[in-house]
């Protein structure tokens, strides 16, 4: 069947507004990311980190990220802010690394103050010393010879061999030498000599009394400053535990938060999941 020239013309300018409002639709419906019969066009985005396109359902914006894990990206990636976007699988792979930081960081920390705690138990030993070797050379040789009488006139050996010499010297200028004595009853050169040796005894251990008082007194100082270096060295480790507490409850939050956010994006993608086995 023929046309006449007017048809064709007529026809061929049917035929091309036919297609280019076939190709309009097309253009719109590729806009809006529908079609008909067949699947949806998907829009692909590009990734920040690896610049791979990523499909619409893995795409993650950079404000859905917690601020530990973003700032771990933006310390390998400088230029990256909360308006760019990444895969899932991205995020997941630098949750791994965030998580692993964590617990190289939580043994670092604990290192640290296991270290401060042994340097503080070592400065202990510093004032921890023996006092009684210090003062025995210091003192000079009349101190000691006091330290001596001192201890020999507090000891039973003195007073036993006290009251022989008083009952021998007795003996002696009654029987044995009644005849001679030297010293007869009432004994004169006796209390003589007993109060000689009662008025040099009790200097004697007086000056040994003020040493040993002097002893308690440095060792009273001595045992002030171990104590009070044990209760500085005590609240010191109670603040230390009390930060290792809250460091610790604040890391173990975040690994939470962490875990919280893979489960979320397992139940998003057991539901996306879901559709399309039913298809």
């Amino acid at each position: 069947m023929r046309y006449s020239k007017k048809e064709n013309e007529c026809l061929y300018k049917f035929t091309n507004a036919y297609f280019g409002l076939l190709m309009e639709i097309h253009k719109l419906i590729a806009k809006q990311g529908i079609t008909r019969g067949c699947k949806p066009y998907i829009k692909m985005n590009k990734s920040h980190l690896s610049k791979k396109e990523i499909n619409r359902g893995e795409v993650v914006n950079g404000n859905e990220i917690r601020d530990g894990i973003f700032d771990f990206i933006k310390s390998q990636y400088p230029d990256f802010s909360r308006e760019s976007i990444i895969s899932i699988g991205e995020l997941n792979k630098y949750r791994r690394l965030y998580l692993t930081k964590l617990i190289e960081q939580e043994k670092g920390d604990l290192a640290a103050i296991d270290k401060d705690v042994m340097d503080a138990i070592r400065n202990n030993s510093i004032l921890s010393e023996n006092l009684q070797e210090d003062i025995d050379t210091a003192i000079t040789l009349g101190q000691r010879m006091a330290d001596k009488i001192a201890s020999f006139g507090g000891s039973w050996t003195f007073i036993i061999a006290f009251f022989s010499f008083l009952t021998l010297w007795i003996i002696a200028n009654i029987w044995l030498l009644a005849s001679n004595t030297f010293d007869p009853y009432p004994f004169i050169l006796l209390n003589l000599m007993l109060s000689c040796i009662a008025a040099i005894q009790a200097p004697i251990i007086m000056m040994s009394q003020n040493r040993q008082g002097q002893k308690d007194r440095q060792r009273a100082e001595l045992d002030y400053k171990i104590n009070l270096k044990s209760e500085l060295e005590i609240q010191l480790l109670n603040e230390k535990i009390d930060h290792l507490l809250v460091h610790q409850n604040k890391k173990l939050l975040e690994v939470q938060e962490v875990q919280i956010d893979y489960l979320e994006d397992l139940m998003k993608e057991l539901k996306n999941s879901k559709p399309d086995h039913k298809k």
